[in-house]
């Protein structure tokens, strides 16, 4: 592979392009500052606007989301797989049918794995626009997503309908829905009751796992955050690893399966044949199966990041010990 070739399976986070009208809450006061990124992948978007930057799927999908302070992405529930980590900022995530029965504030380099079939919600509550970066179960991502019947009904007032084909639809702009779409039905009373309820405590014992737990815990091989052996035990379809200017093997490998290296700090050089890229802070790489290669910290004191690798696990839903 070439050096112009790998540049397009490189995502620069300065390059980062974001959807502003993804979803249902879009102009909902409160929430309609909101930008959504697809990386890699189908993504999750309810709007044809949303830029796409790598479309194929390694059998998950890398995203992100952007928002100033007090802004909120409101209570919906997902099918498969959402794993979080904060790239910057300080988020609270908050969780049930009406939002209240837990909440946890994640840090810089902290990890959120939301169950599926939970009602969900997060805030940036720091004092600077903050990013989330995600990674989503499945190939299509977007096919999970299931919003409480507040938030539909909030967007009404403000213009926005979503179909039963998972599009909206803006009324303030004239569009209204195809005559062969209705609108998406709300949850009824004994829908809203399969949806799990968890505490605090469950929550930050099983699907948190803060930074300084990372490297406290990554002493001297790449440590397994998500997967069958992790510090999060789940099967959502990929294993998440941690590796530190500490851990990493410096030599080089491939794999049969596609993976995915998200740089959380410093800088790290991806060699492969004779040919080298720099990795920074933010940036979104896939390797292809059976690429030989390696990918080495350029500064030996600090440096991190988060490798995502397909599994043949399902997708979701979450998976519990």
């Amino acid at each position: 592979m070439t050096l112009e070739e790998m540049e397009k399976c490189i995502v620069r986070y300065a390059d980062l392009k974001p959807c502003k009208t993804a979803f249902i809450d879009a102009h909902t006061p409160g929430s309609n500052q909101k930008d959504n990124f697809t990386i890699i992948g189908s993504g999750v978007s309810e709007s044809p606007d949303q830029y796409v930057h790598i479309d194929q799927s390694p059998g998950f999908n890398i995203g992100a989301a952007g928002q100033p302070p007090g802004c909120t992405n409101s209570l919906h529930s997902h099918t498969t797989a959402e794993v979080f980590y904060v790239f910057k900022g300080r988020w609270r995530f908050f969780w049930g049918r009406y939002g209240d029965s837990g909440e946890v504030v994640a840090e810089e380099g902290d990890m959120v794995n939301i169950p599926t079939g939970m009602f969900r919600a997060f805030e940036n509550v720091g004092e600077d626009y903050g990013m989330l970066m995600a990674i989503l179960g499945g190939d299509d991502a977007g096919g999970g997503v299931t919003w409480a019947p507040e938030v539909i009904n909030d967007a009404k007032d403000f213009g926005l309908i979503l179909g039963e084909n998972g599009l909206l639809y803006d009324t303030k702009k004239g569009e209204i829905l195809p005559k062969n779409v209705n609108p998406m039905p709300l949850l009824t009373e004994t829908n809203l009751r399969n949806f799990s309820e968890i505490t605090t405590e469950e929550f930050i014992n099983n699907f948190f796992v803060s930074s300084s737990e990372l490297k406290q815990k990554s002493q001297n091989l790449p440590l397994n955050v998500i997967g069958v052996d992790g510090i999060l035990k789940d099967r959502p379809g990929f294993e998440v690893d941690y590796i530190t200017s500490d851990t990493f093997t410096g030599e080089q490998y491939s794999s049969s399966r596609h993976e995915v290296n998200m740089i959380m700090s410093g800088e790290w050089s991806l060699e492969w044949d004779d040919n080298v890229a720099t990795l920074s802070p933010g940036d979104t790489c896939l390797i292809r199966p059976e690429m030989l290669h390696k990918i080495v910290p350029k500064d030996l004191r600090s440096a991190s990041l988060f490798r995502v690798t397909k599994t043949d696990d399902q997708a979701g839903p979450t998976w519990r010990s």
